[in-house]
């Protein structure tokens, strides 16, 4: 555990029911002229959506501004040059995201782009970037990917079919807003992905080689909450205290990641979602168990610390078993939700595992993993996902 760390998160958050009213008048704050509301084309054309309302809150505020609609999952290299065209032909000055992870990561890459050069694909890595990005607010409409506090953007190299992340404190945006009523409609799949992203990312840095005292306990409440919720908001999406715990959740677990890092789980998902453009939350679900039990041995103790938290009675087991435990409940949250069985239903082939497992070792959330492994260790574990049932 580190007992010398910074602490990242964007200057300022709002957070509950309605706060998205109050985007025009922190734009106007931070001296917006005209920001390209980067978004996609659904939440653009939905009615009383996030999109229509952070544009009442900027009128009303006096703030012009100017819509790029082509944000697709996994963002492509493609979307964050075409916004670039669109924010330089209509003279832009700054950038507000309205979306999940997909949107907060195109901003980001345009951000990048705009003031550290053409090719985003070579500032690939951690604190690569020289220069700050243009004003940035996110405004998040999923409880998963934490995207909207954090540093990392996440892109896919479409020529390559890989993922590479841009880590750097320049990425994260200056305001936050996290409104559960705008989450209220969104439908059951994309909340289990999402929520199981959130999830994910509430365990990988728990046991992190990366975490501190800080962290462990953002950590262990976003589990908590995640317990309480995701079953429920998946169930019945208009549950509004579901909803607002799994925001809650997914703003503690990005913290958290945000300063201790991330593992295995993610380098692997990063290869699946490049290679076989799956959700990103899928890829992470289908990962977690197979990759949390091979790190047991690096840190048992830590593992029955989550089976507690994840409302499991342990009396009377000894650590190790403890730690199966939490390894089981984290496959029953999976099956609980929807999630699928194995990696062959989101179309992986063992052919491309050997690539995957290379390219998953260079990934940057690799090196916080508490456990090593080999190449020929991480494509087992590609082929664990595959086999099971």
């Amino acid at each position: 555990m580190k007992t010398n760390f910074d602490f990242l998160m964007p200057s300022v958050n709002f957070f509950g029911p309605g706060v998205v009213a109050k985007v025009g008048d922190r734009a106007k704050m931070l001296g917006m002229k005209k920001p390209l509301i980067v978004t996609d084309s659904f939440l653009e054309t939905l009615p009383d959506g996030a999109v229509e309302q952070a544009v009442a809150s900027l009128k009303e505020a006096g703030v012009d501004f100017s819509i790029f609609n082509g944000v697709e999952p996994n963002p492509k290299v493609r979307n964050i040059e075409a916004a670039k065209t669109q924010y330089l032909a209509e003279n832009c000055d700054s950038i507000i995201t309205v979306g999940g992870g997909s949107a907060h990561d195109t901003g980001k890459g345009l951000g990048i782009i705009l003031t550290n050069g053409d090719d985003i694909t070579v500032l690939a890595g951690i604190e690569t970037l020289a220069n700050a990005l243009p004003p940035l607010i996110a405004i998040n409409t999923t409880a998963g990917t934490g995207s909207e506090l954090t540093r990392h953007a996440v892109i896919t190299n479409e020529e390559t079919h890989l993922k590479f992340v841009v880590v750097s404190w320049r990425n994260i945006p200056l305001v936050s807003f996290n409104d559960p009523m705008l989450m209220l409609d969104v439908p059951q799949g994309l909340t289990a992905a999402t929520g199981m992203d959130a999830f994910v990312q509430a365990i990988e840095p728990y046991v992190s080689t990366n975490r501190n005292a800080i962290t462990d306990g953002q950590c262990l409440q976003a589990i908590k909450l995640i317990e309480e919720s995701l079953r429920e908001a998946v169930a019945n999406g208009h549950n509004l205290e579901a909803r607002t715990k799994m925001v809650e959740a997914e703003m503690l677990a990005g913290m958290a990641f945000n300063n201790a890092d991330l593992g295995y789980v993610h380098a692997m998902a990063h290869q699946l979602g490049g290679q076989y453009d799956a959700p990103h939350g899928v890829c992470c679900a289908l990962l977690l168990p197979i990759v949390e039990k091979f790190n047991i041995i690096a840190a048992p103790e830590r593992f029955a610390e989550l089976a507690v938290a994840m409302g499991e009675n342990i009396d009377g087991l000894s650590t190790r078993d403890a730690a199966e435990v939490a390894i089981k409940a984290m496959r029953q949250m999976s099956i609980d939700v929807g999630i699928p069985r194995s990696i062959k239903d989101i179309g992986a082939k063992p052919e491309d595992f050997e690539l995957m497992a290379e390219n998953a070792l260079k990934d940057g959330n690799a090196f916080s993993n508490p456990r090593k492994a080999t190449k020929a260790e991480i494509v087992q574990l590609f082929q664990e996902a595959y086999d099971q049932v």
